[in-house]
């Protein structure tokens, strides 16, 4: 799970295919690019995909906490640094999502920056499973990817992991691959987990849809050849799959 903080500026549009393919692609009247007969796997991201708004969850979050989301924000800057420096492996956040640092470490970290933002104490005991407890389950997109597999597309879910609080009950039947980056030592946007994720799938990333609500994760997808679709609202993602896959999953 990541926060929009994680974000860079540049943004890929939605169906967006990496350059070397765009030769052989064509626009659809949704703005969708590629050919939707070829795309014969869905990917997707759950935090702010297959949940609630990331934004808005933890926006909540930080009311029900009594914490100012701009000193998380600032927390989270501090961390992720600027985008060339995004990358370090001292980085707690990234740590946490590749199964390198325990929740419990990440929330006394995350509970001291905090702490020196806000000018007083707070308590790491618990910090992140209060976050996830105020994530909803999004019905509508997790019954379009129910579809998808019913209709021979194969599924995946591709989640970058703060901790193990998935709700794994309501995936039963639902996917062919779960990826979760604490599980593999691997997060998105690195190019090794699309990589891993489309070898479970026993498919190449040219017939592979990859849709995620982070730009700079959808703009990895795409530069392995994937089409990527950044994720704002079911009922854009559901006209583009259609498009995409040739098939009515938006029901």
């Amino acid at each position: 799970m990541e926060h929009k903080a994680d974000s860079p500026s540049t943004e890929p549009r939605s169906g967006e295919r990496s350059d070397n393919e765009r030769s052989n692609s064509e626009r659809s009247d949704t703005g969708v690019r590629g050919s939707g007969g070829g795309s014969r796997a869905l990917i997707v991201d759950w935090g702010g995909v297959l949940t609630s708004d990331v934004d808005r969850t933890m926006g909540l979050w930080a009311g029900q906490e009594q914490l100012d989301m701009f000193d998380f924000g600032l927390v989270m800057r501090d961390w992720l640094g600027r985008e060339a420096q995004a990358e370090s492996f001292v980085n707690p956040v990234h740590a946490l999502e590749r199964g390198e640092i325990e929740v419990p470490d990440f929330e006394i970290k995350l509970a001291e920056g905090l702490a020196e933002r806000a000018g007083r104490p707070i308590s790491p005991q618990g910090l992140i499973e209060r976050l996830f407890q105020n994530f909803t389950h999004a019905h509508d997109m997790t019954a379009l990817v129910r579809r998808a597999k019913a209709a021979g597309i194969k599924t995946a879910m591709l989640s970058n992991s703060w901790g193990e609080m998935y709700p794994e009950h309501l995936f039963d039947g639902m996917f062919d691959v779960i990826v979760i980056s604490g599980r593999v030592g691997m997060r998105k946007p690195e190019p090794r987990i699309y990589h891993h994720t489309v070898e479970l799938l026993e498919v190449e990333p040219g017939v592979c849809v990859f849709v995620d609500d982070m730009p700079h994760n959808v703009v990895a997808a795409v530069n392995l050849g994937m089409v990527g679709i950044h994720h704002v609202s079911y009922e854009q993602t559901a006209t583009e799959l259609d498009v995409l896959f040739d098939v009515r999953l938006s029901g």
